[in-house]
């Protein structure tokens, strides 16, 4: 299964994403904002980002950029529910800088899975990591 460095600002959504790719067998690692995130990239191996976009600090758009500068074949998936754009409208961008895969707010277990699933399947190099 799937390392995971899990971005949110809300406590809750982490926790709620955190026990349910455990559940599928997923190591997950939590960050509160960009920046502990970005920290804590540079001290694990992860195999999978999944980082929300509208936070204080350091915003998911930025960890996207910086994310594809420091490591460019790291899987990402980008998860927003809004803020000053709609949705769509940061989710079109963070696919633009890099993003794998997006998702909308709210979303369902079953198509997180799903895009967890295909990001860490679809690799060009062919060493996709079989998930469900």
């Amino acid at each position: 299964m799937a390392r995971i460095l899990l971005i949110d600002d809300d406590q809750a959504v982490r926790t709620g994403m955190r026990l349910t790719l455990a559940h599928y067998g997923h190591t997950v690692t939590e960050a509160r904002d960009g920046r502990e995130g970005l920290k804590l990239l540079d001290q694990i191996n992860v195999d999978l980002l999944i980082t929300d976009i509208v936070m204080p600090e350091v915003d998911g758009l930025e960890v996207v950029i910086e994310v594809a500068k420091r490591r460019p074949a790291m899987r990402i998936i980008a998860i927003s529910g809004g803020g000053r754009l709609n949705a769509s409208d940061h989710l079109q961008v963070a696919k633009l800088l890099g993003a794998t895969k997006v998702l909308a707010k709210p979303f369902t277990t079953e198509a997180l899975l799903a895009a967890v699933n295909e990001a860490l399947t679809d690799r060009s190099e062919g060493d996709a990591i079989t998930l469900i």
